[in-house]
């Protein structure tokens, strides 16, 4: 049976035509809208991490595996100092999420409409405005997992075994970028096995499949094995961090991940396939959903670590919301047409607002973008920082600069200083925090040290004779992490750094 107003879940190869021209729109203005805005603030600090990261390839790093800094590092070297450049992958990832969504409601029985008004929702949300207006990990992994989520939805309708193996190499290059997907995916399959079709697990190409996935999941599985498991650590001290406004915050931000107006649309999504009988074949990545809240809320995940499998429950909720707008002819469905297109519009401007930079920057501090947002803050002010940097290294003698090392809080600071020090005479930057410390010490000839970011109690456990050399102040008032930090001038010999370099790693 043809799907009536993309209501009904088709049969195996009864599909509606792909809406592939108004998908492609959909998805282009929006990456239109991330590149015109990529500019707007500067980098961030995540962003400066993974260009230096990519500076020392390895297989894996203590917090992600190699693919986001080695395109971050590549991108730079394109063209070095470019934000549009830097954010490409970022901003074609988005983009094929989109479209990816539009396809997962057609999987559902979605009609041309039901496909648009999907793709519509994804690309106006906060999660892909914000997502990838910036190199994330987070852009990519929920790339990957959209696209196994349609291999696996199609996979259920159709029986097509074979196509285990694709969602096992897209598994695979996911791992590559984070290990989040192999989390997902686990517990989408434990859900097929619970709630079916349980057929398609019986399949020797679930297990090629499974075999591409560990292959790419080697490279950092084996990094992290022979440096002592160091993500373990990471995850703790992300637990402990009550980011996204902790455990008890995690539920309700999830109403913000697409946005609240759409909200009802997800919702639908959610409900239809748990109870309708028309989705029971998709029904796995409902229980998938309700599985992984607590999964995530007990081990202290961020809240934004389920968004990979928004884009099915956005994809079934267009299906069924598109139901609700033939349910009533004439003036009761325009109104309802109305609503969607309003509610649709309304939460892009909004989204585009928190996550794409907007706001004048002397503006934000205070704002609610500003709280919403704050990643927005951690884009601000780095050549500036990098400047009062500088001036303080120029207070040591010129005769002793080649013999004093930088050393900085965090991996934005140290990034930033690998970014903008060179034109300011600055030496390269070591830090203790994440993937920096294992990028070792200063050399021990190394006596003078500027600290940046460290409090003085800090200061006066690893280093001797500082004296305050001045603080960080971005010029626009925003209090965002590196705003009032030290910046310390030590001129005394120090412990040589082979001896205290490890009481100087730093995991969050």
């Amino acid at each position: 049976m043809a799907p009536v107003g993309g209501s009904v879940a088709p049969e195996a190869g009864e599909l509606a035509p792909v809406a592939i021209t108004g998908l492609l729109v959909i998805a282009g203005v929006m990456m239109l809208a991330l590149c015109v805005t990529s500019g707007r603030y500067g980098y961030h600090r995540d962003e400066l991490y993974f260009v230096s990261a990519g500076a020392h390839p390895a297989w894996g790093y203590p917090d992600q595996p190699l693919m986001a800094p080695l395109l971050a590092r590549a991108a730079d070297l394109l063209a070095h100092g470019s934000l549009l450049v830097l954010r490409a992958p970022s901003t074609i990832a988005c983009g094929a999420t989109t479209v990816v969504t539009g396809l997962l409601a057609r999987e559902a029985g979605g009609a041309r409409r039901a496909q648009l008004l999907a793709a519509a929702c994804w690309a106006v949300s906060l999660t892909c405005l914000a997502a990838g207006h910036i190199v994330a990990t987070a852009t990519y992994d929920i790339c990957f997992t959209a696209i196994v989520s349609l291999l696996i939805a199609r996979l259920l309708r159709t029986g097509d075994d074979h196509l285990w193996l694709a969602a096992g190499a897209v598994v695979g290059i996911g791992f590559l970028n984070k290990t989040l997907i192999g989390v997902v995916v686990a517990v989408v399959l434990i859900s097929i096995a619970a709630v079916g079709p349980r057929e398609v697990l019986r399949s020797r190409w679930l297990i090629a499949g499974a075999g591409l996935a560990i292959l790419g999941a080697l490279p950092y599985g084996i990094w992290q094995l022979t440096h002592g498991l160091p993500q373990l650590a990471l995850a703790r001290s992300i637990a402990q961090s009550g980011t996204e406004g902790g455990r008890g915050g995690f539920i309700p931000f999830q109403l913000f991940l697409i946005g609240p107006l759409l909200a009802p649309v997800w919702i639908a999504g959610l409900v239809a396939l748990i109870r309708n009988r028309r989705f029971q074949t998709l029904r796995a990545f409902a229980v998938a959903y309700f599985v992984l809240i607590p999964v995530f809320i007990v081990t202290g995940g961020k809240a934004y670590y389920i968004a990979g499998l928004y884009p099915v429950l956005v994809g079934v909720g267009a299906v069924v919301t598109n139901a609700w707008l033939d349910r009533r002819a004439g003036v009761r469905r325009t109104i309802r047409a109305g609503l969607v297109v309003v509610a649709i519009g309304l939460t892009g401007a909004l989204s585009a607002v928190i996550g794409l930079d907007l706001l004048p920057v002397r503006d934000l501090q205070g704002s609610s973008v500003f709280k919403i947002n704050p990643d927005s803050g951690e884009t601000v002010g780095w050549p500036r920082f990098t400047d009062t940097v500088a001036g303080v290294f120029r207070e040591v003698p010129t005769a002793q600069r080649s013999h004093t090392a930088i050393f900085t809080s965090n991996y934005g600071e140290a990034g930033a200083i690998a970014m903008f020090g060179p034109r300011l005479g600055l030496p390269y930057p070591h830090s203790g925090h994440n993937g920096w410390w294992w990028w070792g010490p200063p050399p021990n000839i190394d006596k003078t040290v500027v600290v940046v970011g460290l409090d003085r109690a800090r200061v006066n456990v690893h280093f001797t004779g500082c004296r305050l050399g001045g603080r960080i102040n971005d010029g626009v008032g925003l209090n965002n992490q590196e705003q009032g930090s030290p910046v310390w001038l030590c001129t005394n010999e120090v412990k040589p750094w082979s001896q205290i370099w490890r009481s100087l790693r730093q995991y969050d």
